[in-house]
């Protein structure tokens, strides 16, 4: 017979037992994103090229594709790309809006793009983006911001967006054809309003 049989350990009371060390804190920050971030971006975005639905494209963009799109946004539209940063400088995420349409009239409404690495997501990240995201383009003079989403593979993103007050404006099917599959998008949309001075934009 075992010791601890015949004589079992004791244990406290719960109210008296030390309380768990916590967890540490998934630290991370949002800023601006730069031309030195544009690597670990594009290494983000390939990702989800070749393992997911949420991209329609099938090949990995070109670093030189990728540095083209960025300066269009930013030094020519002048338009927010956010990016979400550990305390050592590791990317975690990055967002960003482009034009929804190229006729002039469309000028203030943009379509948005959120893409995470794989060990970030369900951390909050995306909904951290999301939302300075949407305070960018409103300071910015953008009205309406469009999601176009997979309706296949990103039923997250849909839910994130229907928090942040998009509501769905439509579905387009089997618009795609990816993996060996048809797929279709969903539309969601949402006006952005600039709040009274001293107040925050409601979203």
């Amino acid at each position: 017979m075992l010791e601890e049989e015949y004589n079992p350990r004791r244990q406290l009371p719960a109210h008296l037992r030390p309380a768990p060390p916590e967890e540490p804190v998934f630290a991370f920050e949002i800023r601006p994103a730069t031309s030195r971030d544009i690597p670990d971006m594009l290494e983000i975005y390939n990702y989800y090229v070749s393992n997911s639905t949420v991209t329609f494209d099938e090949d990995a963009l070109t670093l030189k594709e990728m540095r083209s799109k960025f300066r269009h946004v930013v030094d020519q539209l002048h338009y927010p790309w956010l990016v979400a940063v550990s305390p050592s400088g590791m990317i975690f995420g990055y967002t960003y809006v482009t034009p929804w349409k190229q006729k002039a009239a469309y000028r203030f409404t943009v379509e948005d793009s959120i893409y995470l690495s794989p060990a970030a997501t369900g951390k909050g990240i995306g909904k951290a983006l999301l939302q300075r995201m949407l305070d960018e383009a409103t300071e910015a003079g953008i009205k309406e911001v469009i999601a176009v989403i997979a309706d296949r593979g990103a039923e997250a993103s849909i839910a994130m967006h229907a928090k942040f007050g998009f509501t769905e404006i439509g579905h387009m099917g089997k618009v795609g054809f990816k993996f060996g599959r048809w797929l279709g998008t969903v539309l969601m949309q949402k006006s952005l309003k600039k709040a009274k001075k001293g107040t925050r934009a409601l979203v």
